[in-house]
């Protein structure tokens, strides 16, 4: 039986890798800040996303850059709210990346079907927020916060010690009443993580996979990427794509990127050698 991702009024199948867009109304973010932050734009973006091919729309009205501050939560739905109104009538689910409960709440009652929460739920009542709900929730491991995340991140073992935080959070979000059907957990490459610890993570993906949930992998445009190409967030495309294709290779179902289209062209190859390998083992039996 194909497993799937039960997320509000949509039944995701995950036999192949899915693809979440990235829909940023922010005047920060690190690579497309400002670009889409007017609600007629990221309007038009997100339905560009999916024509691309995107099967989930990200959309985050507050920037989680190393760095960022916090928005109020007023001004973070003051930016959300209008395009998430403005996409009523697309037939895809939208994702909300927030950690505020208050934001959560309102997202849900305009239509989201997923929150995307880079605290993993652990603001004070965000766990009651999607239990009460049938949205998913995706579970993301990041070690301090935004502004001083990168400041000085250390680890004993890094992938042991996500697994373990994913994990129990996981638990958590059981034991309250949220369906195991409904989670998703994100290793959080990036976030409270140098160089060496994203790559350990990549490398070691299949240990979180282990897990039994899906797992989303956004290594988009990051400095991450940067640091092993050398190049800007503006060209870094193909370090992008590298990333997403290994992270799938590793077991990630949803990729969370910028550059749906060429996302899904990468994907595409991948499979067709898998089911050209398939039936050749088939034909040697």
């Amino acid at each position: 039986m194909t497993a799937v991702l039960r997320s509000g009024r949509y039944t995701l199948p995950l036999d192949r890798p899915l693809l979440m867009g990235i829909v940023n109304v922010t005047p920060d973010s690190f690579y497309d800040g400002g670009r889409y932050h007017d609600p007629r734009a990221a309007i038009a973006h997100a339905r560009r996303l999916v024509e691309e091919g995107a099967d989930i729309l990200d959309i985050g009205a507050e920037s989680s850059r190393p760095g960022a501050e916090p928005v109020s939560p007023e001004e973070e739905l003051r930016r959300l709210l209008p395009v998430m109104d403005g996409l009523s009538d697309l037939d895809r689910p939208i994702s909300v990346d927030t950690t505020k409960p208050e934001v959560m709440r309102q997202a849900i009652k305009h239509g989201a079907a997923m929150i995307n929460d880079i605290a993993a739920l652990r603001s004070h009542g965000a766990v009651d927020a999607v239990a009460q709900s049938d949205v998913a929730v995706c579970l993301m491991h990041m070690q301090g916060e935004p502004p001083t995340m990168q400041a000085n991140p250390a680890y004993a073992n890094v992938v042991a010690e996500v697994r373990g935080f994913l994990a129990a959070r996981a638990t958590a979000c059981m034991s309250a009443g949220i369906a195991r059907e409904r989670i998703v957990v994100d290793p959080g490459f990036g976030f409270g993580k140098l160089l060496s610890h994203n790559l350990a993570l990549l490398a070691h993906l299949e240990t979180i996979t282990a897990l039994g949930y899906p797992v989303l992998a956004g290594w988009s445009r990051k400095s991450t990427l940067g640091r092993i190409g050398g190049r800007p967030a503006e060209e870094r495309l193909a370090t992008s794509l590298a990333a997403a294709l290994l992270a799938v290779q590793r077991g990630a179902r949803i990729v969370r990127v910028h550059d749906v289209a060429a996302t899904r062209d990468v994907l595409a190859v991948l499979a067709a050698v898998e089911r050209s390998s398939g039936e050749i083992s088939e034909a040697v039996q």
